[in-house]
Order: structure tokens, then C-alpha cells, then sequence
């Protein structure tokens, strides 16, 4: 009788873990491929707004403002890094909207247009909520995708255990690097399930990690005591800055605020202006370097409404942990590096929408095998 190793047991979590969550891990994983490049998918069904950079001055955010405060309240507006691109502003055209609606804006005509709605809006809204809650009731969703992912984290975290081989010498460790297409399906099936889950594995240890942000609360005030910094901190706004102005001081132009933004923030990259709407409010702006490593990162300036700078805050400046927490986010949809970790991260959950069905074939070839086995094997005759 073999002695049950360590190995083993490692073997049967990983096997019974698999089986029991296959179907749940199969949906997360399906819509998570999906939902990688719905942006970009989006877009490809709808007409692009386009704006012709040789139609003399851009208008000021003022004028601009005039022409579309009939549409709502605006709450603020991106300027893009590059002039062939539209501003967008930010309107609630209710007062229950708690973001608003785009607004795609000609600077240099003034003419807008809301944005448009997708035909997959309502698809990737489907996706969404079967990623997140399964299409079931959030109370009741949330924790059982939350389990799932924790469960599909110990897969991760056993299978690279499994991937290595009982004997660690090279010519062992080659064959889990390939699949070898020429074999038989049985033998391909088990390479889909080896070799690409050990590629995949540490994004979705990743995806994993910072998922579960999402689905426990436990684990997301576990997750900041560690890093020494709030996980999902800055929602809202973080903490809000209020004018030290005078009712009677003098206040600039939104012109005169780009101005001390492009000089505290000396480079090209987009620009997002959150407009006071009260005296005591103040002007709230992030900029993204064009030229930097991702298009997520930003700095950040609080001005006042005499372009006094209150507030400065430079990504690269602040600690490592808060650096980390901050890009919880992104680390978990995978545009960190915009199209290329994208890239990366739609292959990763490819394989991982994947995985539960090879892993089920495996476990079923070798089900076959042992009843094969029974059933060929000799009747033993007892003498008396």
C-alpha cells in the first residue's frame, strides 16, 4: 500500500476543489475574457466623433459650458493629450445620476453630442453582473463568487506545486514548458491544462488577490492593515478641501487654472477638471503622462479658485504601499499598461476559462482507467 504523501493530498484538494467549483469558475472566468476589452468592443459598434484639428481656436471652457448648460449640471471635463480628440463633459441630467452623462465636445466648434449607447451595452451589463454576482441577488452573489475565487486561488497555488516535477532535473522539467500536439487528445488535453495554466497562473494569482477586494470586506480591511494603506481609499474623492478665498476675492478663469496645472504638471498627457460649483468648493484635477508607463497613473492638484495650489500629489513620490493600493483597480482588469497587459490578462482568463474543462477531462480519463483496470483484472481462486 503507497504511503499518502504530501504530494497526494495536495493532488486530491486540487482535484475535488476543481470538480466542486468547475461550473462557477467556468462563468466568472467567461464573462472576466469578456470583459477585458468591452471598451474597445464598444467603440468598434459605434460612430466615432470626430473633430478636424485645422478649425482655427479652441473656444474657452466657459463658452463651452454655455452652450451646454441647458443639457444639466457640469460636473467636469477631460481635455485629451492630442487635438483630434473631443472634450468630455461630465453632465447630470438628473439629479439622481450619480456620475452623469458624456458629453463629446467640438472645442473648436462647440458642437456636442451625448454619448452614444451601444448596442452590447445591455451584453457587457449581463457580463458584468454574472461576473460580480452571477446574475443572482448581490447579498447572495458577491459571497458565493468571492468563495469561488478563493478556491481558484488555492487551484493557482496547487497547481504550480503539481506543475513541478517529483524529480527535479532538467529533462523533467522540459515537458511541462510545451504541449506536444502530435500525441494523442488525452495527452494534448493534459498539456492544455499543465502548461498553460503554469503560464497563466501568475496573473491570475493577481486577478485573484485583488478581486476578493470586491467580495469580503474582512478582506479588504485585512488587505489595508497589511499594506499600511486603504484599499479603495480615494472613493469619493478622498477627503474633501474646501476655499480659503473671501466671498469678495478674485477668482480666475478655468484658462488661467490650466495654466498653473501645465506648469506644476509640466508635461503632455490627459486632463481631468472637476468644476467648483459653490464658493466654498474648490477645483479638483488629475493628469496622466502620455509619455509615462501607464495610462492609469495620475498626479493629482487641488487649486482654488484663485489658482492657488492647495493640494499635490505625485504618483511617483508616494510610498511604495500606497502606490500598490491605489492600483487595486487596475491591477484586476488588467490596463495597467493599457493594450498590452490587456493582452496579456484576455489570454490569461482565456486559459482560465479553460482550465475547469480540461481539468474535469483529466479526472475523467483517469476515472475510465481505474474502471478499465477493475474490470480486466483476474478473479482470484481461493483453495481450501
Amino acid at each position: 500500500m503507497q504511503k499518502y504523501s504530501l504530494r497526494k493530498f495536495i493532488n486530491d484538494v486540487h482535484l475535488w476543489l476543481g470538480l466542486a467549483s468547475g461550473i462557477v469558475l467556468f462563468l466568472v472566468c467567461l464573462s472576466g475574457t469578456l470583459l477585458v476589452f468591452e471598451d474597445e468592443i464598444k467603440s468598434f459598434f459605434t460612430d466615432d466623433f470626430v473633430v478636424e484639428a485645422t478649425q482655427g481656436e479652441k473656444m474657452s471652457i466657459e463658452l463651452l459650458s454655455d452652450k451646454l448648460k441647458e443639457e444639466g449640471d457640469i460636473t467636469a471635463v477631460t481635455l485629451p493629450a492630442t487635438a483630434k480628440e473631443p472634450y468630455l463633459f461630465s453632465i447630470k441630467t438628473d439629479p439622481k445620476q450619480r456620475r452623469g452623462s458624456t458629453y463629446y465636445v467640438n472645442p473648436y466648434t462647440g458642437e456636442y453630442q451625448k454619448e452614444l449607447k451601444s448596442s452590447l451595452d445591455g451584453f457587457f451589463m449581463t457580463m458584468f453582473r454574472l461576473h460580480r454576482w452571477l446574475l443572482l441577488d448581490i447579498e447572495i452573489g458577491r459571497p458565493i463568487v468571492g468563495i469561488a475565487t478563493i478556491i481558484f486561488l488555492i487551484l493557482s497555488i496547487s497547481g504550480i506545486v503539481l506543475w513541478f516535477p517529483k524529480r527535479l532535473k532538467w529533462k523533467n522539467f522540459k515537458p511541462g514548458f510545451k504541449i506536444k500536439f502530435s500525441a494523442n487528445w488525452k495527452r494534448i488535453n493534459h498539456d492544455l491544462h499543465n502548461t498553460l495554466g503554469f503560464y497563466a497562473c501568475i496573473f491570475l494569482v493577481i486577478m485573484c488577490l485583488t478581486g476578493l477586494c470586491w467580495s469580503f470586506q474582512w478582506y479588504r480591511d485585512a488587505g489595508s492593515a497589511v499594506l499600511g494603506a486603504k484599499i479603495f481609499g480615494n472613493r469619493g474623492g478622498g477627503p474633501k478641501v474646501s476655499s480659503s478665498l473671501a466671498k469678495d476675492a478674485k477668482v480666475v478663469s478655468v484658462a488661467e487654472i490650466l495654466e498653473v496645472v501645465n506648469t506644476e504638471l509640466a508635461y503632455e498627457g490627459q486632463i481631468r477638471l472637476a468644476l467648483p460649483k459653490t464658493e466654498t468648493e474648490v477645483y479638483t484635477i488629475t493628469k496622466n503622462d502620455a509619455s509615462g508607463r501607464s495610462p492609469v497613473i495620475t498626479d493629482k492638484l487641488v487649486l482654488d479658485r484663485d489658482g492657488t495650489v492647495l493640494k499635490k500629489e505625485i504618483f511617483d513620490e508616494k510610498p511604495l504601499n500606497v502606490q500598490v493600493a491605489s492600483l487595486i483597480r487596475p491591477l484586476h482588469l488588467g490596463d495597467i499598461y493599457g493594450s498590452f497587459s490587456k493582452t496579456l490578462y484576455f489570454l490569461a482568463c482565456l486559459i482560465a476559462t479553460s482550465l475547469p474543462i480540461t481539468g474535469t477531462l483529466i479526472w475523467w480519463n483517469k476515472l475510465q482507467k481505474k474502471r478499465k483496470r477493475k474490470k480486466g483484472k483476474p478473479l482470484r481462486l481461493e483453495t481450501v
